[in-house]
Formats: C-alpha cells, sequence, structure tokens
C-alpha cells in the first residue's frame, strides 16, 4: 500500500526531497492544511497607499512582504557568494544587474517562511524581471496567483504626499490633511519643528509619477494578458480596506 505523505506545501516538499536526495518512490502526496498558498506581486505607484496594502495582507494571511531592498541587504548580511557580489555594486552606488536580484529573489522565494505565501513588493519592476520571474516560480514548481494594482489619481497622490511633514528628531510622520499635528508643525511626540522631506515636495512626486508610468504600465499590460490582474483603490477608508483586499483576492 503507498505510504500517504501530508504537507503544508507540496512544492516544497518536492524542493526538500531533491536538495536531501530523498526518493519519494510511488508515496502518495497529498497537501495538508485549509487555506491555499497566496503568492501575490504589488504594483502601484508612489504614493497610492501600497505600503498599507501590503501590510495589512500580511497580516491578514501571515505571510511575509518582500522588497527588493530586504532581500539585497538580507543576502549581503548574510556573506552568500550571490550577496558579496551584489554588495560589490551597491558599494560603487551601481545598480545591481538583474541577473543577480532574480537569483537573490529565487532564494528569498524558496526560504521557510514563503511556503505559504508571499508579497513582492518592488519586484518585478520590469518586463525581463517578470519573465524571470515566471521562469523561477516554475523552477520551484509555484504560481502566481494575483497581481494587485493599487489605484489612485495623479492629483490625490500629489495632494496626499506634499501635504505629509516628518519629525527630523524621532521619525514620526504627520500630514496635514488626514492626521495633522496637534499643534501646527509641532511634532507631538518630542515637540520638534516638523519638515517637509525633498521627496515629498510637488515637483518631485510629478517626476516620479512619471517615471513609475513609463516604467510600470508595460508590466501591468504584461500581467493582465495573464488575467493575473485584480485592482483595488488606493483611497477605500482604512477601516474598510481589510475587508476590501480580502473580497479582491477572493474573487
Amino acid at each position: 500500500m503507498n505510504k500517504i505523505i501530508a504537507f503544508r506545501d507540496i512544492s516544497l516538499l518536492k524542493e526538500y526531497a531533491s536538495r536531501n536526495s530523498y526518493n519519494l518512490g510511488d508515496a502518495q502526496v497529498e497537501p495538508f492544511g485549509d487555506d491555499d498558498p497566496l503568492r501575490i506581486v504589488l504594483l502601484g505607484p508612489p504614493g497610492s497607499g501600497k505600503g498599507t496594502c501590503a501590510k495589512i495582507i500580511e497580516e491578514l494571511y501571515n505571510i511575509p512582504v518582500i522588497t527588493t531592498g530586504e532581500m539585497l541587504r538580507t543576502s549581503v548580511s548574510k556573506e552568500t557568494q550571490i550577496g558579496k557580489i551584489a554588495k560589490s555594486y551597491m558599494d560603487r552606488g551601481e545598480l545591481v544587474p538583474d541577473n543577480i536580484v532574480n537569483t537573490i529573489v529565487e532564494e528569498r522565494l524558496l526560504e521557510p517562511d514563503a511556503v505559504d505565501g508571499f508579497v513582492l513588493d518592488g519586484y518585478p519592476r520590469s518586463i525581463s524581471q517578470a519573465k524571470a520571474l515566471d521562469k523561477i516560480l516554475d523552477k520551484i514548481d509555484k504560481k502566481l496567483d494575483h497581481v494587485l494594482y493599487v489605484k489612485l489619481e495623479d492629483a490625490v497622490i500629489i495632494s496626499r504626499t506634499s501635504n505629509r511633514r516628518s519629525c527630523p528628531t524621532c521619525g514620526a510622520i504627520f500630514n496635514r490633511l488626514n492626521k495633522p499635528p496637534k499643534i501646527s508643525n509641532v511634532c507631538d511626540i518630542c515637540g520638534s519643528i516638523l519638515v517637509q522631506r525633498d521627496d515629498d515636495k510637488e515637483e518631485v512626486i510629478k517626476h516620479r509619477l512619471e517615471v513609475y508610468k513609463e516604467k510600470t504600465k508595460p508590466l501591468i499590460d504584461y500581467y493582465r494578458k495573464k488575467g493575473k490582474v485584480k485592482e483595488i483603490r488606493g483611497d477605500i477608508d482604512l477601516k474598510l480596506l481589510p475587508e476590501s483586499l480580502k473580497n479582491v483576492l477572493k474573487a
């Protein structure tokens, strides 16, 4: 009689067996657990509320939010071979080449905390990286479930972001529209004078939005053709956002 192996994620079992030269033979492998893994690529312009959506998804489904910066920093800190190569570019102030980033992504997606899913934020950034991600997922026998596109009009983003004020001392962030300090332009926490960061200035925001559209529209079109794109507005009330996200991701 065939042995039945119950495992949370079949693809991880296969990867584990391959790495450890374990022969599954004719064992019958069945998934263990009620919830299917959820693997998401998150897209959205700067200031759209993408980061807030990422944090809520992380809490709702207990899956990690994985950013390009986090992956690079972790690989460098662990002093892996690929991390050392990436560090050589970073130390020179150069962009890390796609082939290096892609390898680091593959390594990260095989980590135990990504077994039951993940949210990729900041990767892929181009069609070439998207195609590389397709190959990575095929290689490790996983699939991308959704590409969640957080939409918000430029005028709303500019207004929201340009009204942001930061404390240079304690790092607290306020917004003159929806989270104003108790005393105008003074930090509630430490009493320092609030400042507007350079990247929160209107002309900088407009430029970032132009660059984002130029680079991201082809990426959205690429995933639309695959039927992966789901959209959510970035100005949904925070109290309603968790339920809205669940509804969008279930649809």
